[in-house]
C-alpha cells in the first residue's frame, strides 16, 4: 500500500447519520469540534480490519460520535454505539489518486425499478461532481442519486492514475491496482451493471476500455493451449468478433448486426472443438453449453425439438430481461451433421432430422431473433449440411481448420512438451524442429498421440521385468524422454492418419528400380521434373500424367517411386485390389475419398494404378463402367482448393483403350514405359538382378548377342528365380528356355 503519514488521537462511538441528505455524501459525520469538513479518516474496527472514509462536519452529531449511513455502516461492520478507533489519513497523491474505477450498479429499491436507458457517460460526470476529493476503497458500498433515482453501487476495482500525467508528461502506459485511492476531476468512472440486474445503461462509460481489447495482439495462444491455429483465430475474430469488442455505441451507429453463427470443419483432430472452447473463455461470455450432436436426438415425438429450445432458453430469458445489455451465450454444436442434414434426404419416413434443421434455423435467425447468441458448429464432413444453415445471419463464417503446417507443428509440440521441460524430463537430444519436419500430415491429435507414445516408451524402460510389475524407483527419478523414444513411437506407434502410408507403395518397390537402360532414366527423370512444377508453380496447381506401356513394364514400380521420390506429405495410392467386390457406387466413392484427403494437405500425390482394371474393362464386348470412368474424368481435372497442389500418377497397358474413352486428354503429359528390348539392355538388368555368376551371366550374353528380345522386367525377375531353382550346371539352359518359350508366340525372342 502507499506510504502515508498516520496519527492516531481518539476513540469514537458510531451513530447514526442524522439526516437522508448527509447519507447521500458517502461521508461521515462529526462534529466541527472534532474534526473538519474534508479531511480524510481511518476507522479502525477491530484490530485487523480500518476503513478509509471522508468526513463532513454538522452540529446535529454530538462531540466524540462519528455517524455513518446504513450502507457505510453494513460495508464496515458497525453497529450503533460501537467504539471505534478514529486517525487522521493522508494521501500520497503521486501514486493513490483515481485513475479509473470500475463500479457495479443498480437500482437500490427494486420496486423502483424502470426500463428507461441511463446515459452512464452523464452518470460519470455527476458521480465525480458529488464525491470529487473523497476516498475510496475496493468492495466499499455507497448510495448515488441520479435522476431522481437511488442506485446502489459497490466499488469493484480501482486503478492508480499514471504518475507521469500528474507530472504533465506523456502517459507511460503502465496501470496499477490500488485498493484505496481519492477522487480527482479528471479520473474516470465506469459503470457496470450488477449481474442479474434489469437496469439499461448506454454510453462509453457503461463498458470498461480493457474489454475493448479482450483480443489482445500479444495473446499468447501455447498458454491456451493451442498451437497452429494463429491464422484461423486471426480470420475469426476478424469476421465474428470485431463487432462484439468493439465500442457499442458505433456498432449501434453503424447499425452493425452480431454473427451469430461459425462453422469449423477439417479432418479430426485438427482441433475443431478446442478452438471452440477458447473462443468461449476469450470472450468473457457466458460458460460454454457444448453438445454432441447426436444427443440432441430423441426416440420420442417432439423431444429432439425440445432440446434445441432448452439449449436457447437461457439466452432468450436473458435478452427479455436485458435486452442489449445481456451477455454473450455460446452453444458449441460437436458433430453438426448428425443433426443438420440436408432436408428431405432422410430415407426414415418421420422426418426428425428436417424438423431439428427447422427449430435451430427459427432459434438463430426466425422472427424472434436473439441478438445475445454465438453458435459455434463443428463437423469434418461440411458437405452434408443443410444449405438453408449456411447462408448469411446462420452460419455466415465458415472455416477450415486444417492440418498444420511445420510452423503449426512446433507450436503443438512445444505446449505437449513444455511440462517436461520444465520438470527437465526432457533429454537435451529432442530437437522439436526436427520432430515437426519428420511429422508431415499429423493432426493435432496425433501429435499429442505422439508425445504420449514417447512417454510410455520411457516410462517402459524403468519397470522391472519380474514376477510382478515394479518401478526401479532409483532409475525413475533419472527418467528422461529422448529422441530414440520419439523416433521409435513415430516409427512403430504412430501413424498420421491423412498422410503417407509407406507399407502401401513400398511393396511396389520392394526389389528397387532396375535401372536397366536410358529409358528407365529419362521416365524417373521426366517424373521429378513434373514433382517439381507442382511444387514450384503457382500456375499449374494440379499436374496428371500418364505412364503408358506394355503389361509387365514396371510401370506401377515406377509411379511408386516418383511418389517416394517426391516427399510430399501426402502420398496414396488408388489401386482396383482394394476395391474387389465394390460396386459401381461404392467403388466411385472410395476413388473419391482418396482425393478428398489429398485436398487436405498442401501437397500431395495420387498414384491411380491400373486405369483399365478399376474401370472394370474386359476386351470381350467390350465392357466398361461408365459411372467410374465419369467419376475419374472429373477427379483427373478437378483443381485441389486454394493453396493446396496435387500430383497425380495413372498407369495402364491400355493406352487405346483409354484414347478411346477420351481419358487421355485429362492427363498433362503422358510418359512411355517401354519394355526390355536388346540382349544387352537384358544382360546390364542379370547384372543388377543378381543372382546369376559372371560365368554364366557371359554364356547368356554370348547367346543373346545380336539378339532383339522384347520382355517387362517385372516377367524377367521371375524368369530368373525359375531358372535360379535348378541345379547349378542347367541354370543358363533353363533361362533361356524360358525367354524362348515365353516369346514363341508373341516374337519376344528373335
Amino acid at each position: 500500500m502507499a506510504a502515508r503519514v498516520v496519527i492516531f488521537f481518539k476513540t469514537m462511538q458510531a451513530a447514526r447519520c442524522p439526516t437522508d441528505e448527509l447519507s447521500l455524501t458517502n461521508c461521515a459525520v462529526v462534529n466541527e469540534k472534532d474534526l473538519q469538513s474534508g479531511q480524510h479518516v481511518t476507522v479502525k474496527t477491530t484490530p485487523n480490519h480500518k476503513f478509509v472514509f471522508t468526513v463532513k462536519t454538522h452540529h446535529t452529531v454530538p462531540p466524540g460520535s462519528i455517524a455513518f449511513s446504513l450502507p457505510q455502516r453494513k460495508w464496515a461492520g458497525l453497529s450503533i454505539g460501537q467504539e471505534v478507533e478514529v486517525a487522521n489519513y493522508n494521501f500520497d497523491k503521486s501514486k493513490q489518486c483515481i485513475g479509473a474505477m470500475t463500479i457495479e450498479i443498480d437500482f437500490l429499491q427494486k420496486k423502483s425499478t424502470d426500463s428507461s436507458p441511463y446515459d452512464s457517460d452523464k452518470m460519470a460526470a455527476e458521480f465525480i461532481q458529488q464525491f470529487n476529493n473523497q476516498g475510496f476503497s475496493v468492495t466499499q458500498q455507497l448510495v448515488f442519486t441520479f435522476c431522481d433515482k437511488l442506485f446502489g453501487l459497490m466499488v469493484k476495482d480501482i486503478e492508480a492514475m499514471d504518475a507521469s500525467i500528474l507530472r504533465g508528461e506523456p502517459a507511460s502506459g503502465k496501470k496499477q491496482k490500488i485498493d484505496i485511492g481519492l477522487m480527482v476531476g479528471n479520473s474516470q468512472v465506469i459503470f457496470e451493471k450488477a449481474e442479474s440486474s434489469s437496469l439499461t445503461l448506454v454510453g462509453k462509460a457503461k463498458t470498461k476500455e480493457a474489454r475493448q481489447t479482450i483480443i489482445n495482439p500479444e495473446w499468447n495462444f501455447e498458454k491456451m493451449g493451442i498451437g497452429g491455429l494463429d491464422r484461423e483465430f486471426s480470420d475469426i475474430f476478424r469476421r465474428a468478433f470485431a463487432s462484439r469488442v468493439f465500442p457499442p455505441d458505433i456498432v449501434e451507429q453503424m447499425g452493425c448486426k452480431h454473427v451469430k453463427g461459425i462453422m469449423l470443419f477439417g479432418p479430426p483432430g485438427c482441433g475443431k472443438t478446442l478452438m471452440a472452447r477458447q473462443i468461449g473463455k476469450m470472450l468473457n461470455a457466458r460458460e460454454p453449453k457444448v453438445v454432441n450432436g447426436p444427443e440432441i436426438l430423441n426416440k420420442y415425438v417432439g423431444e429432439s425439438e425440445a432440446n434445441i429450445r432448452k439449449l436457447f432458453a437461457d439466452a432468450e430469458d436473458e435478452q427479455k430481461r436485458l435486452g442489449a445489455n445481456s451477455g454473450l451465450h455460446i452453444i458449441i454444436f460437436d458433430e453438426l451433421d448428425a443433426i443438420c442434414k440436408q432436408r428431405g434426404t432422410g430415407a426414415s419416413s418421420t422426418g426428425v432430422h428436417d424438423t431439428v434443421v427447422n427449430q435451430l434455423l427459427s432459434k438463430i435467425d426466425g422472427v424472434e431473433q436473439l441478438n445475445n447468441i454465438l453458435v459455434i458448429g463443428m463437423t469434418n464432413r461440411p458437405d452434408l449440411i443443410d444449405d438453408a444453415l449456411m447462408r448469411p445471419g446462420r452460419f455466415e463464417v465458415k472455416m477450415e481448420i486444417s492440418l498444420p503446417d511445420e510452423k503449426g507443428r512446433v507450436q503443438i509440440l512445444t505446449i505437449h512438451t513444455n511440462k517436461m521441460r520444465g520438470f527437465n524430463l526432457l533429454a537435451p537430444d529432442v530437437d522439436i524442429k526436427e520432430l515437426a519436419a519428420e511429422t508431415k500430415n499429423y493432426s493435432g491429435a496425433e501429435l499429442e498421440g505422439l508425445v504420449r507414445a514417447a512417454q510410455s516408451t520411457a516410462m517402459n524402460r524403468h519397470i522391472k521385468a519380474t514376477s510382478t510389475v515394479e518401478v526401479d524407483m532409483e532409475k525413475a527419478e533419472k527418467l528422461q524422454v529422448t529422441r530414440s523414444d520419439f523416433m521409435g513411437s513415430l516409427n512403430n506407434d504412430i501413424k498420421p492418419a491423412f498422410g503417407t502410408n509407406q507399407e502401401d507403395y513400398s511393396n511396389y518397390i520392394m526389389n528397387g528400380i532396375i535401372k536397366w537402360g536410358d529409358p528407365v532414366t529419362h521416365v524417373l527423370d521426366d517424373g521429378m521434373l513434373l514433382v517439381q512444377q507442382t511444387k514450384n508453380s503457382d500456375r499449374t496447381p494440379l499436374v496428371a500424367v500418364l505412364l503408358e506401356g506394355p503389361p509387365h513394364s514396371g510401370k506401377t514400380a515406377l509411379a511408386a517411386q516418383i511418389a517416394e521420390d517426391s516427399e510430399f506429405p501426402f502420398i496414396k495410392i488408388c489401386s482396383p485390389d482394394k476395391m474387389i467386390g465394390h460396386s459401381e457406387i461404392s467403388k466411385c466413392q472410395a476413388i473419391k475419398k482418396v482425393f478428398d484427403d489429398a485436398y487436405k494437405s498442401q501437397l500431395s500425390c495420387v498414384v491411380v494404378d491400373d486405369i483399365e482394371r478399376l474401370l472394370d474393362y474386359v476386351p470381350i464386348g467390350p465392357r466398361f463402367s461408365n459411372l467410374v470412368l465419369q467419376a475419374l474424368l472429373v477427379l483427373l481435372k478437378k483443381a485441389p482448393p486454394k493453396g493446396r497442389k496435387l500430383l497425380i500418377i495413372g498407369t495402364t497397358s491400355r493406352k487405346d483403350v483409354l484414347q478411346e474413352m477420351e481419358m487421355l486428354d485429362a492427363f498433362s503429359t503422358t510418359i512411355h514405359v517401354p519394355n526390355i528390348s536388346t540382349g544387352e539392355q537384358l544382360v546390364d538388368s542379370l547384372e543388377l538382378l543378381g543372382g546369376f555368376t559372371d560365368k554364366e551371366r557371359a554364356s547368356i550374353a554370348h547367346q543373346l548377342k545380336g539378339k532383339r528380345v522384347w520382355i517387362g522386367i517385372k516377367k524377367l525377375l521371375v524368369l530368373i528365380e525359375m531358372s535360379l531353382q535348378m541345379p547349378a550346371d542347367y541354370r543358363v539352359t533353363k533361362f533361356l528356355s524360358l525367354l524362348r518359350d515365353e516369346g514363341a508366340d508373341r516374337t519376344f525372342y528373335e
